[in-house]
């Protein structure tokens, strides 16, 4: 698939201004933006750096605004919204084509004869950003202004000047700024670097405060959506045709802006993730394109996490804008992010990463930053990281890794049978039992203030099949070790167990499971998507280690029950429409949003499960790759290249929620591999 957009899309100001781009570093920051090159969100930003990797995210370069004068005319490359919405100069219209280039946003902007292309990618490993000017095209010199607007807050804020405010701007040797916006605050720098040797580049320092940007989809949040920026220095340089300028951002001392070899760096880079999914999976270079994409979307989510005993820890940033790295999210992600796409290093390095913060039994929910206590408030989190392990051993066969984690891997079935927090137990009939009044512990996990929107106090249906699937993993991993004699029976006899008593999850009137059973109101009969989790698990790769859960005739009635109810075009609505509560759309305040978030909002990271089911029920893979096709399409929309958190319950499903989503890219890819190999 080729990603690109010609003037029908990239030179529309709503289209253009509700399609975003992002590029990343590895260790948590990144750059993001819309198309049309206005601020819809307090998150977007041409550096916002991780200043401790990979947290600590802080906005510093805001955006440039870039106006060309050719042959005496002024074009405006870029656009604002300012209070009372009105749009200031619609850049956009100067767009004659946007595309990526891998992961990086390439726009053309056509004046007259002249043609100028912007681009812009980071440095891995660096909170440093290029935005690179090549005047492709034009029989007269071209002059560039570029008014660089900075700030100095975390991503989550809102920056609102006092009068009198200034920052301090000191210039360097060969065009760099060190800028300093607040006192107290950290340095940052800005620099130039021409492909000529005249270097007719200037900066005009200004030093002063614009206000009152109008950030639209802040304002669909219902969260603050005016914000000031400090309009810093404006360059100014002419261009020949055949001219290359460079714009560096970095947080470094001493920064060395050699934009040539980060480029390549990056198309390196690129090149050898591709090809590594090729190699790993077997698959021919031109098996699909737009699948090619979400491979290099799925490395954005892959971030450096230092430990002291370790500083080469990884993780797995949840999604982008907003999240950082979960424990839920991470599990969920790992098998198609690394483990699909050939990278077991990295799968490894994050497993025993996680395995560090494993307490009484459990992982970590939220990731400890320092000097912070981890949070625990999940039960599905631990249980997922029995499938990323195996996932991880059956693509390996990494005997002594296994070996390593399994008394770890005891120790947490240990917890779960005698308790653990929040009242997480295995009852008398071998099912888990989660949950206290107060707190969220399942995937479906929204709460405002002390409301619980969807608590779930009970047996929850996908908990207890991830119990089984916890399990019958344990049966297998103590086989594989050698230890199938005591061990081995003990985790076969649970197992047993559990799979005998899950048939109290059946609803025969519905034909269908109960969401959760036992809870302090009985059984929970809303038809959800979680009940698709008794047909995807166990694994097909422990079918000889485990009986399925649910007869042939049950599975078949939950797969086209699911099907009909909750399917859509992006994934699995969390609720069906005929239930009372359903909400098919999702927006509003936090609280209407919150409300919503699992009433039926459509969930991508579900397809994978789906299609898993579905597979195992019609083994038809060609039947089954169809539910995937639609999200190639969806690459072109919201966050080009990637996948979204979510989307409306009702058509025409409009992408909400974080825009770039590891677990959504990650099940994609998984599934996908899973109907084409």
């Amino acid at each position: 698939m080729n990603l690109k957009f010609g003037r029908e899309v990239a030179s529309t100001f709503q289209i253009a201004e509700s399609r975003e781009w992002l590029v990343t570093n590895g260790i948590g920051g990144y750059a993001s933006g819309t198309i049309a090159g206005v601020l819809s969100r307090r998150y977007h930003g041409l550096l916002v750096g991780a200043l401790e990797p990979p947290v600590a995210r802080t906005l510093l370069l805001t955006k440039l605004d870039e106006t060309v004068d050719y042959d005496g005319q002024a074009y405006p490359l870029f656009s604002n919204r300012w209070a009372g919405g009105t749009v200031e100069s619609q850049g956009c219209l100067n767009i004659e084509s946007f595309h990526l280039d891998g992961t990086s946003p390439v726009w053309n902007f056509a004046f007259a004869d002249g043609l100028l292309e912007k681009r812009i990618w980071m440095q891995q490993g660096e909170n440093t950003t290029y935005i690179r000017y090549s005047y492709l095209r034009g029989s007269q010199p071209l002059n560039l202004s570029l008014k660089a607007l900075v700030n100095y807050r975390g991503y989550h804020g809102g920056t609102h000047s006092n009068p009198g405010d200034r920052g301090n701007i000191a210039r360097l040797a060969n065009n760099t700024l060190q800028i300093q916006v607040f006192p107290h605050t950290n340095n940052f720098y800005l620099g130039a670097t021409l492909s000529n040797q005249t270097n007719n580049f200037t900066w005009e320092i200004n030093n002063t405060w614009d206000h009152n940007f109008v950030l639209a989809v802040e304002q669909y949040r219902g969260l603050g959506d005016h914000e000031d920026h400090l309009h810093a220095v404006t360059g100014k340089v002419t261009l020949q045709p055949g001219d290359v300028i460079d714009i560096v951002a970095s947080t470094e001392n001493q920064p060395q802006f050699t934009s040539n070899a980060s480029l390549k760096q990056k198309g390196d880079r690129e090149s050898e993730l591709l090809n590594n999914w090729y190699t790993t999976n077997s698959l021919s270079s031109d098996s699909s394109s737009w699948i090619e994409q979400l491979v290099l979307a799925a490395d954005q989510f892959v971030v450096d996490r230092p430990l002291t005993d370790n500083p080469e820890g990884k993780t797995i940033i949840a999604g982008y804008p907003w999240f950082t790295d979960w424990g839920r999210d991470t599990m969920i992600s790992l098998p198609g992010l690394t483990i699909s796409t050939g990278r077991y290093d990295i799968a490894q390095t994050i497993l025993r990463t996680f395995a560090k913060y494993v307490d009484q039994g459990m992982l970590p929910n939220v990731f400890p930053d320092a000097g912070a206590t981890p949070e625990y408030n999940t039960v599905d989190a631990t249980l997922w990281y029995f499938e990323a392990i195996r996932s991880y051993y059956a693509a390996t066969a990494d005997q002594a890794f296994l070996r390593e984690l399994f008394p770890l891997l005891q120790d947490i079935i240990d917890w779960h049978i005698n308790g653990t927090r929040y009242s997480i137990k295995m009852d008398d009939d071998g099912l888990l039992y989660a949950g206290e009044s107060g707190v969220q512990l399942t995937w479906m996990d929204a709460k405002v203030g002390d409301w619980v929107v969807t608590p779930r106090i009970g047996k929850p249906v996908e908990v207890n099949a991830l119990w089984y699937n916890a399990l019958t993993c344990m049966v297998y991993f103590a086989e594989v070790l050698g230890e199938s004699g005591t061990n081995g029976t003990k985790y076969q006899q649970l197992a047993s167990k559990t799979r005998s008593q899950f048939t109290k999850f059946w609803n025969e009137a519905g034909g269908y499971c109960y969401d959760v059973i036992d809870s302090p109101n009985g059984n929970d009969s809303s038809f959800r998507p979680n009940q698709i989790f008794a047909v995807s698990l166990p694994a097909m790769a422990l079918s000889q280690y485990a009986t399925p859960l649910l007869s042939s005739e049950q599975q078949t009635m939950v797969v086209d029950q699911v099907g009909q109810k909750l399917l859509t075009s992006s994934g699995l609505r969390s609720l069906s429409p005929d239930h009372p509560d359903y909400a098919g759309t999702y927006g509003g305040n936090q609280l209407q949003r919150d409300g919503t978030y699992h009433q039926g909002t459509t969930w991508g990271w579900l397809i994978g499960h789906y299609v898993q089911a579905h597979l195992q029920v019609y083994q038809n893979p060609e039947l089954a790759g169809s539910f995937i096709a639609p999200i190639a399409n969806h690459l072109l929309d919201d966050c080009i290249g990637s996948v979204s958190e979510i989307f409306d319950g009702d058509a025409p499903f409009i992408p909400r929620g974080c825009f770039a989503q590891a677990w959504s890219v990650a099940e994609v890819l998984r599934s996908w591999l899973m109907v084409n190999k």
